[in-house]
C-alpha cells in the first residue's frame, strides 16, 4: 500500500513560478481554451487502449452473447447467483447491480442477495463466506483488497461455485482455474479522456495535481496511468504532483491540505467522481477555483459538469453495460462455456455540451429534473 499525502513525482524540473498565472490560492481562472479547445469529435480512444491485469488483450462484450441453445440451457438450469460489492452507496455500484440483476432475470437466474462490504476487508470476507454457505451456483464480486481477500475467493472455486469479477482480480487467482472472467471499463482510456480535457485548461508549464487512490488496485492504477502517460507524451511541459488517499472518507481533508501546501497547482485530476466532489468541497471552502477532471459519472458529478463550474469533464464507465456483461459471462460459465479472461468496455467522454445525452447512455434512462434544470440554467453551453 502506498503512503498517503505524499508527492511522488514531477515530469520536469521546470520552475512552476516561471509559468504559473499566480501562486496565490484561489486566483486561478479557467482559461477560455478549457474544453472548448478540444475537438469533441475525436476526443477519447476509439478502442480499448489498456490491457488486463496480467497483460491480457481485451475481449469485446459482444463475445459474451448467448446463442439460442445456450439461453435455453441457462433457463433450464434454474441457477442462483450471489453478488458481493465493495459498497452499494455509489451510482456506479447500483447500476452494476441493476445491469446484473435485470440480465440474469431475463434468463430465469435468481439473485440470492447483494452484500455490501462498505470498503471493509473483514466484512467482505465474511460476506463471501456466508454466500458460499448458501450454496449458490455463482458469485459476481468486486474485491475490496487484492491480497487479504484472495484466500476466501479461492474457496469459491473450490466449492464448485463459478466466479466472475468486476474491475480487479485478487493476487494469485488465475482464469479459468479460479474464476471465469473479469469485466471492467477501459480505465486507461478513461484516464486519457480526463487528461485531454485537463490539459486544454492548463497554460504552458502549468502544474496539475493527481488525487490518487493510494491502494494497489488495478482499475484505479490504470486511470492515473492513463493521465500521467498521456501528459508525458502530449504535454511534457505540464508538471505533475500527486497526493494519495487510502480512506475515501478522508479525501476532503487530504485534498485540502494538498492544495494548501501546493499553491502552484492550477488543475486537478481525481481518480473517481466522489473524490472529485469531495475535492471540490475543499476547494470551495478555501475559495479556490481551478479545473478538475475525473473518471465515472454519477448524478452529482453530472450536475456539476452541467453547471459549467470547476468540474469540467469525466471519462465515464458504463456500469450498467458492465453489469450486463458480467451476467452474460456468469451464465456462459454456468453452462460450461469458455469465457475471455478480461472483457473491456469502451470509454465515454462527458463534458458540459453532451452531459444530458451521456447520462442517458450511462444510466439507461432519461436525466432527472435536477440535472435538466442545471443544464437549462447553463444553456447554450449545456445541451
Amino acid at each position: 500500500m502506498k503512503q498517503s499525502a505524499r508527492i511522488l513525482f514531477s515530469t520536469l524540473s521546470l520552475a512552476a513560478s516561471a509559468f504559473a498565472l499566480s501562486t496565490s490560492l484561489g486566483l486561478a481562472q479557467t482559461p477560455d481554451t478549457c474544453v472548448t479547445g478540444v475537438d469533441m469529435a475525436t476526443l477519447g480512444p476509439k478502442g480499448i487502449v489498456g490491457q488486463g491485469p496480467h497483460g491480457e488483450k481485451a475481449a469485446s462484450p459482444d463475445e459474451l452473447k448467448l446463442t439460442d441453445e445456450e439461453a435455453a440451457k441457462v433457463k433450464a438450469g434454474k441457477f442462483k447467483v450471489g453478488i458481493s460489492m465493495q459498497t452499494v452507496n455509489l451510482d456506479w455500484s447500483q447500476l452494476q447491480v441493476q445491469g446484473i440483476s435485470e440480465t440474469l432475470a431475463k434468463y430465469g437466474v435468481t439473485v440470492t442477495g447483494v452484500a455490501s462490504a462498505e470498503y471493509q476487508v473483514d466484512k467482505q470476507i465474511a460476506d463471501i463466506e456466508n454466500t458460499i454457505q448458501q450454496h449458490p451456483d455463482g458469485i459476481i464480486s468486486i474485491p475490496v483488497d487484492f491480497t487479504a481477500t484472495a484466500p476466501t475467493y479461492k474457496k469459491v472455486g473450490e466449492a464448485g461455485i463459478k466466479l466472475v469479477f468486476m474491475d480487479s482480480i485478487p493476487v494469485g487467482l488465475e482464469s479459468p482455474k479460479d474464476f471465469a472472467s473479469m469485466i471492467s471499463a477501459d480505465s486507461q482510456g478513461n484516464g486519457q479522456i480526463a487528461a485531454t480535457i485537463l490539459a486544454s485548461c492548463m497554460p504552458k508549464g502549468g502544474t496539475i495535481g493527481l488525487v490518487n487512490f493510494g491502494v494497489d488496485y488495478f482499475s484505479t492504477n490504470e486511470r492515473t496511468k492513463g493521465v500521467s502517460e498521456w501528459m508525458k507524451k502530449n504535454r511534457p511541459d505540464i508538471i505533475m504532483k500527486q497526493v494519495d488517499f487510502t480512506d475515501p472518507s478522508k479525501v476532503s481533508q487530504i485534498a485540502g491540505d494538498f492544495l494548501t501546501g501546493n499553491p502552484d497547482v492550477k488543475g486537478l485530476f481525481a481518480v473517481w467522481d466522489q473524490p472529485a466532489l469531495d475535492t471540490l468541497s475543499s476547494m470551495r471552502a478555501q475559495g479556490i477555483d481551478i479545473p478538475i477532471a475525473t473518471v465515472d459519472l454519477g448524478l452529482q458529478s453530472a450536475i456539476e459538469i452541467a453547471k459549467g463550474g470547476p468540474l469540467k469533464a469525466t471519462g465515464s464507465q458504463r456500469p450498467y453495460d458492465q453489469g450486463v456483461a458480467e451476467a452474460l459471462a456468469m451464465m456462459k460459465a454456468l453452462i460450461g462455456q469458455p469465457t475471455p479472461a478480461w472483457v473491456g468496455v469502451q470509454s465515454l467522454p462527458v463534458v458540459q455540451s453532451n452531459v444530458l445525452e451521456s447520462f442517458k447512455t450511462v444510466f439507461h434512462k432519461d436525466p432527472p429534473a435536477e440535472l435538466v434544470d442545471a443544464c437549462n440554467s447553463a444553456k447554450p453551453k449545456c445541451n
